[in-house]
């Protein structure tokens, strides 16, 4: 019987490429909650309370929009596109970088039982939303929908942000992933890339990223680390670099990643955290 030795080859060494860059996955990932040096303990600045409610069974929901210079600054977006950003299907396609902390319960003016949760951005970036509603408004939509993925709520866009009161209850300190932009970064673009839920409608059980990589011939030059909510990615040498954060909490350990040779397209599969 005849073979084909050159697709054999080929067969043999992608397996041996998914073998390599499978353990490489759950080194890295295995390394992250105990030697991550970029994770950092902050407390957050009193910024500003918005209230809204559950839905549909209306319970009093706070939500301390706090600052802190530790978090990383959301890429530049002028005024014009975050109208268009706003007008758009996705406005969640802007990524903001931000903590998000734990519910923790509280009492209302009334003496009343209620929930609070303490969001935190970058401070630069809150300064520009305190000049300007439109920014203030955007950065209150997308912490409303990092609530809802990561907690599993419905919350009512009818809020009222508190003239005389910047936080409620009391801000707790929070454990964040911070990095400096290297000097060189311009040296390496950030790929295209997709984020997926699965399912599409209901509760959240994947989060799937897949991220276009041309130029890159094997998963050897790939680093990848996955966090609980954020995704980080090099190509060496310089050819991409990708750093993003999402709104999930995501099971480290049982995340898996698969580079496709043939269409240059990296795979990364994250279990979500359920609620």
């Amino acid at each position: 019987m005849n073979t084909d030795s050159s697709l054999l080859g080929s067969e043999l060494e992608l397996q041996q490429q998914e073998e390599i860059y499978q353990q490489l996955l759950m080194q890295t990932v295995g390394k992250m909650p105990t030697e991550n040096p970029e994770s950092k303990v902050i407390r957050p600045q009193p910024g500003l309370c918005v209230k809204t409610v559950t839905e549909p069974d209306k319970q009093k929901i706070f939500v301390n929009i706090c600052q802190s210079p530790a978090v990383p600054l959301p890429p530049e977006i002028s005024r014009d596109e975050l109208v268009d950003l706003l007008q758009s299907e996705d406005p969640s396609g802007f990524r903001v970088p931000m903590s998000l902390g734990e519910p923790h319960t509280e009492t209302d003016n009334n003496s009343k039982a209620c929930t609070a949760y303490d969001v935190v951005i970058n401070q630069e970036f809150f300064q520009k939303c305190q000049t300007d509603p439109l920014y203030q408004q955007f950065v209150i939509l997308v912490s409303l929908e990092g609530l809802e993925n990561k907690y599993n709520l419905e919350l009512s866009r009818d809020w009222k942000v508190l003239k005389n009161r910047k936080f409620l209850g009391s801000l707790v300190d929070q454990n964040i992933r911070t990095k400096s932009r290297p000097v060189i970064q311009e040296l390496q673009p950030e790929p295209e890339f997709s984020l997926l839920v699965e399912p599409p409608a209901g509760d959240p059980e994947f989060l799937i990223a897949e991220i276009k990589l041309p130029g890159v011939r094997s998963s050897r030059s790939l680093v990848l680390d996955v966090g609980e909510d954020r995704l980080q990615l090099t190509a060496r040498p310089s050819l991409y670099h990708l750093d993003i954060f999402h709104p999930f909490s995501i099971e480290q350990e049982s995340s898996v990643a698969q580079f496709n040779c043939n269409t240059q397209i990296l795979t990364v599969t994250m279990p979500v955290v359920s609620s």
